[in-house]
């Protein structure tokens, strides 16, 4: 069964966090539905979905548990992170404050694979924007990237806000242009402030959704459009 493993899983401290916080004291963690265990279910029925991560994973499990209620996927994005390395005994060694700070438009990183579940009828995706203190273990077991430290944790640090995202038309928010206006990925990168090939994958997951349009090109750019309400 799909859901005999699902649950059983180590859990960060951030995804435990995440899952209480929108669960409720009165909801129920772990909950079997159809062949899936859910994060939460909410004491009004609504069901409770944690995604760090790509949505990939997620395709089949949120539509299946969207015919059971609402679904409310929790995505956090992290605005900052907060490093901390332990030697293999637990004592820190040092702590830092990552250069990288996170934005709504990392949501579209992990859509790209599974963009259907923004148009999923009695779906929300929730970003939370969120701070995150990251602890690495230095046993020489990780990346290079990490000169070797190990992540062994991620856990709530802060909290800033919250978006809510039920339906294509919530997308809007993500285009800075008028309506009928036409625009190319190059344009929306320099718009938004963010890299161009952010900029592609977010026109990729909102032409799946159905809100833009690719209408031509403009030299070697494809050229889109917003469609208005009366496309």
């Amino acid at each position: 069964m799909p859901g005999s493993l699902i649950g059983t899983r180590k859990e960060s401290g951030l995804h435990n966090a995440l899952k209480f916080r929108y669960t409720g004291p009165d909801g129920e963690t772990e909950k079997s539905m159809g062949d899936y265990v859910c994060d939460g279910l909410t004491p009004d029925g609504e069901v409770i979905e944690v995604q760090i991560g790509s949505f990939g994973p997620l395709r089949d499990k949120a539509r299946s548990l969207a015919a059971f209620g609402p679904v409310r996927i929790i995505h956090p994005i992290i605005i900052n992170k907060y490093i901390e390395t332990l030697d293999i005994e637990g004592q820190v060694l040092r702590k830092r404050k990552s250069p990288r700070k996170g934005t709504e438009w990392d949501l579209f990183k992990n859509l790209l694979y599974a963009p259907e579940l923004a148009t999923t009828p009695g779906l929300t995706i929730e970003l939370v924007l969120i701070d995150v203190l990251e602890q690495r273990k230095d046993d020489g077991k990780g990346s290079w990237r990490r000169k070797g430290a190990s992540i062994s944790d991620r856990e709530l640090a802060g909290w800033h806000s919250s978006v809510s995202l039920s339906g294509p038309k919530d997308y809007y928010r993500f285009l800075p242009f008028t309506p009928k206006e036409e625009f190319t990925s190059g344009d929306l990168a320099k718009k938004a402030k963010i890299p161009a090939n952010l900029a592609g994958k977010t026109l990729y997951v909102l032409m799946k959704i159905g809100i833009v349009k690719r209408i031509g090109k403009k030299g070697r750019s494809f050229l889109y459009s917003n469609f208005s309400s009366d496309d």
